[in-house]
Parts: C-alpha cells; sequence; structure tokens
C-alpha cells in the first residue's frame, strides 16, 4: 500500500484532486460558518470553523510534503475557487434567514396589497412623497426562500415599481406565509 502513496500516479493525479475537493469542501464550509456568524447561529458556526480549519490543515499539509508539485498548488487554487462558487449556491438554495422589502408605487397599491395578502404576506403601507411626487411605500417582512413569489407579484401587479430588499437580523411577530410542513398540518386538523 505504501508504493500506491509513493507512486507518481498519487503524486501527480490522486494527490491534486484530494486537494482541489478538500478545498471546495473546506471554502464552502467557511462561507456556511461565515453566514451563520452574520445570522448568530452561536453553536453551529463555531462547529464550522472546527471541520474547515481541520480539512484545511489537512490539504496545505499534503502541499507542504510535495512543494516539488507544481499541480498542488494549481489543485489548491482551483479548489479555493471552486469552493467559493459552491458555497455562494449553497448559500443561496437554503436561502436561510429574513428580509425586509420596501415597495415604491406611483399609483394605488390595492391590488398589489390584495395579492401579497392572499400570498400570507404581512404588509405595512405609508404614504410619502418621492422626487415625482405622492407614492405609496409599502413594506413586508419575509422569509429569504419566499422572495420568488414575492417579486413575481410585485412583476404581476406592480412592473414598474421601484423596491428594494435588504436582510434582517432579527424580526419578531410579524406574519409570514405558512410554511410547506405548517399548511400541511392545517389541511390534516380541517379534514
Amino acid at each position: 500500500m505504501s508504493s500506491f502513496f509513493n507512486s507518481a500516479w498519487f503524486t501527480w493525479v490522486v494527490l491534486p484532486v484530494l486537494i482541489f475537493c478538500a478545498r471546495i469542501v473546506d471554502v464552502s464550509i467557511g462561507t456556511m460558518r461565515i453566514i451563520f456568524v452574520a445570522k448568530e447561529k452561536r453553536f453551529l458556526a463555531p462547529l464550522l470553523g472546527f471541520f474547515e480549519v481541520l480539512i484545511w490543515l489537512l490539504a496545505i499539509g499534503q502541499i507542504f510534503k510535495h512543494l516539488n508539485n507544481a499541480l498542488c498548488y494549481v489543485a489548491y487554487a482551483g479548489g479555493f475557487a471552486t469552493g467559493n462558487y459552491v458555497g455562494m449556491f449553497l448559500e443561496r438554495r437554503l436561502a436561510l434567514g429574513t428580509e425586509v422589502v420596501r415597495i415604491i408605487l406611483r399609483r394605488d397599491p390595492s391590488e398589489l396589497l390584495r395579492r401579497l395578502q392572499r400570498d400570507g404576506f404581512g404588509t405595512t403601507v405609508i404614504d410619502g412623497y418621492g422626487s415625482t411626487g405622492p407614492v405609496k411605500i409599502v413594506f413586508t417582512i419575509i422569509r429569504r426562500k419566499d422572495r420568488p413569489r414575492l417579486l413575481e407579484a410585485i412583476q404581476e401587479h406592480a412592473p414598474g415599481a421601484f423596491f428594494s430588499i435588504e436582510d434582517v437580523r432579527e424580526a419578531r411577530s410579524g406574519v409570514f406565509p405558512p410554511t410547506q410542513k405548517e399548511k400541511t398540518i392545517i389541511r390534516s386538523l380541517l379534514r
């Protein structure tokens, strides 16, 4: 078995692939750790940090053992770049957290409000004055995973509206559309 680890096949093919994969995993974990730190997940962030550093140490240790192997350097850098992409992809797919959405309309928001309320979004409307005159400002707090449905409603009922979306660190006592699990429970109770 030790002859395999000393072979050219291991040194020039298997090892760079392992380093590449290790960097993808550790950088992806690092991306998620940063997100969990920002979302104040006090148990999960340190746990991810532990595995991130452990994997990094294993990868960098192999590079120092094989300083004459340029493919290891390329694999390390390529894994880092790919890990950033994978981490962003995972973050987008998980869609953790909540966001505040401000929708500014120059016309009556009633149609949009009916749609948002029908979809389970809580809304607050205030009068405002913009650079072009009077406006209505619709505020709603949403789960990030509900963003596509909200954007669809805006596009359908207020296509020319200006809107902005920002992360919310904490929100309490709001009105949110029921999750799939909650819908299932409600349906079972209504039977």
